[in-house]
């Protein structure tokens, strides 16, 4: 299968499917001498992982990292990092009404047609578990940022139609609740919501927002290595996503170029801009202020309630989706567009470094 990596110098590479007996990510192209152990990477896999809360998966997990190889007494080596995090609480059984029939807003009818086969074990590759991977990688990118002097952070902006207010606004909320949303109102009606939804054996979607803060002016390249548009790769191959936006986005459509500028001023001797309706990215390069990003999530596909659908051999039935699932994925899904973002961030001023004669003067002694 191919399609399973990601990146130009900075590369991933998952592997595994959700009932199988493990999951895992190799890393290549990371730096010698980043300090890195184990428990950095285990920080944000407990971000991700089941179990936690009343509107995430009853599926016991500890997602516990294994690093194999790269890292040699807490530093990254400069060769291939290998990840591996074993699946503990497998049940394929839960599946079986699965094997002839394809479950609506699932991959199943799509991965037969292409493969004419399919794992129907949650999903296989086609399910939310195999984040895991990219959660591990985007943890050793997360830590090659912050040695830069550059954060991520993402939070749950909407839940339904249920938005966190500007006026109550507080990261430190995204702690308190099992939503993430900074914002304790929200956060509440988000909880009855879904609490109706799953009275209803129904799901609900949401858009998570991302803030990336330290991002220095002139990364990107201004065509197809656009960094919006490597940026937009990585956060639209998480499998929920079916929107991304920029700065002000869609609403960018509905202005005029006198409102949608960001006008540029001098301040302290450098060239700031008065307003960041781009989002921090403009002719796909950076422009130094905060790069502000949306994902917007489908509500999650596998629900209780029959629905109709066809076999494998064309015969129209209809089917109830088993298995232990999240009535709402955005939750756990912040902190895997928070490490893909990281991921594709790192790997964009990676291959930065090569664009000026000077700079590669100054690193080779010749400056």
């Amino acid at each position: 299968m191919a399609g399973s990596s990601y990146g130009k110098i900075l590369t991933m590479t998952t592997w595994g499917e959700s009932h199988g007996k493990a999951l895992g990510v190799t890393v290549d192209g990371c730096p010698a001498g980043l300090p890195l152990s184990e428990g950095d990477i285990q920080a944000y896999l407990d971000r991700r992982r089941p179990g936690r809360g009343r509107f995430a998966s009853k599926r016991a997990e500890s997602d516990r990292v294994e690093i194999l190889s790269g890292v040699f007494e807490g530093r990254t080596e400069g060769t291939p990092i290998s990840m591996l995090v074993r699946n503990e609480d497998q049940r394929p059984r839960d599946y079986s009404a699965a094997e002839d029939v394809y479950r609506p807003g699932h991959a199943d009818y799509t991965f037969d047609q292409k493969y004419g086969f399919r794992d129907y074990r949650g999903g296989g590759r086609s399910s939310g578990r195999e984040t895991v991977g990219r959660v591990a990688a985007g943890a050793v990118a997360a830590k090659l940022l912050s040695e830069l002097g550059v954060t991520v952070r993402a939070y749950t902006s909407r839940i339904g139609d249920i938005g966190i207010s500007p006026e109550r606004f507080d990261l430190s909320e995204c702690e308190k609740n099992s939503l993430y949303m900074p914002d304790a109102e929200a956060a509440l009606a988000a909880e009855e919501y879904l609490l109706r939804c799953m009275e209803e054996k129904d799901s609900a979607g949401g858009v998570v927002t991302c803030v990336m803060t330290g991002m220095p002016a002139g990364i990107g390249d201004p065509v197809f290595e656009k960094f919006s548009a490597n940026l937009a790769k990585a956060v639209c191959s998480i499998g929920a996503v079916r929107g991304f936006e920029i700065g002000d986005g869609f609403y960018s459509a509905s202005r005029c170029g006198s409102e949608n500028n960001d006008v540029f001023r001098m301040r302290d001797g450098s060239v700031e801009k008065e307003t960041n309706h781009a989002g921090g990215i403009l002719g796909g390069i950076t422009d130094g202020s905060d790069i502000i990003f949306r994902a917007y999530f489908k509500p999650t596909p596998s629900i209780g309630r029959p629905q109709r659908t066809v076999s494998r051999d064309g015969r129209e039935t209809e089917t109830e989706t088993a298995g232990r699932h999240d009535p709402v994925i955005v939750p756990r899904a912040v902190v895997v567009v928070e490490t893909m973002a990281a991921f594709a961030a790192a790997d964009m001023l990676l291959l930065g470094m090569t664009a000026r004669m000077d700079g590669i003067r100054r690193f080779y002694g010749h400056g």
